[in-house]
């Protein structure tokens, strides 16, 4: 049954598609979008030294009750569909659960290997933790605990290996009609972009579209070897539940 309005929660790790996947949904006349609500928050806990650290900071607030409040209340302009892309680091283990309840929670997920190759291009000397696997398979099973149904998983290689099967697939368990504009967008940078964008989405502004999925092998350093090797049962267990045309 279609939830109205809608309010999705994409939960990702870094370095996925989840930038591509906000501008195609931005694309769409009935939805507004939300770049990642809690990276302030998260930057000011961790004190990480993230780039333009202190603009996100400034950018997105700390005021984890108010972002929250935001995430789940009036859906701005006016829309029916309220898409936020989280990123499952972000939501610390302080930040109570509740508010996920009035969510639609859905999964992005990607190999590890990618992800720590992709991470590395922008800030060396990645951990498990800054890669979100643990974090959000904690989030998996706890979304799955509350709603007492499995929470939608999108894998990035097969989406990307047909992106208008996928999002007409996506459309359907979300019981919302598939709009071909999801497939294109004008290239450049959005308002609606994270002030960060300037550090992090040099691929997606320069795009009009989802970029065709190509094979790639990763070499990767003994240590980041260890940290796939860490990351890839959380991927495991939310890939056996991926969605499939």
């Amino acid at each position: 049954m279609r939830v109205t309005p809608l309010r999705i929660a994409m939960w990702s790790g870094p370095r996925n598609i989840s930038t591509a996947l906000m501008r195609a949904w931005e694309n769409r006349n009935d939805c507004v979008v939300w770049d990642e609500p809690l990276y302030g928050y998260y930057l000011q806990a961790t004190g990480l030294p993230h780039p333009g650290a202190a603009e996100v900071i400034e950018a997105q607030g700390t005021d984890v009750d108010a972002i929250i409040e935001r995430c789940t209340g009036a859906i701005p302009g006016g829309k029916q569909i309220f898409y936020q892309k989280h990123m499952t680091l972000h939501l610390l283990p302080e930040i109570e659960r509740d508010w996920l309840s009035e969510m639609v929670n859905c999964f992005l997920i990607r190999e590890p290997e990618a992800v720590i190759t992709s991470y590395a291009a922008v800030r060396s000397d990645a951990t498990l933790e800054d890669i979100g696997f643990i974090q959000q398979a904690e989030l998996f099973d706890q979304v799955r605990a509350m709603t007492g149904e499995i929470p939608l998983v999108i894998d990035s290689r097969e989406f990307l290996l047909d992106p208008a099967t996928m999002l007409q697939a996506i459309c359907t368990k979300l019981d919302i009609e598939f709009g071909p504009e999801m497939l294109s967008w004008p290239k450049g940078p959005r308002d609606s972009d994270g002030v960060w964008a300037k550090y992090w989405y040099d691929s997606v502004c320069n795009s009009t579209g989802f970029a065709p999925y190509r094979e790639q092998k990763y070499t990767l350093s003994d240590k980041d070897k260890q940290i796939a090797l860490h990351a890839r049962p959380s991927y495991e267990i939310l890939y056996q539940h991926r969605l499939r045309y």
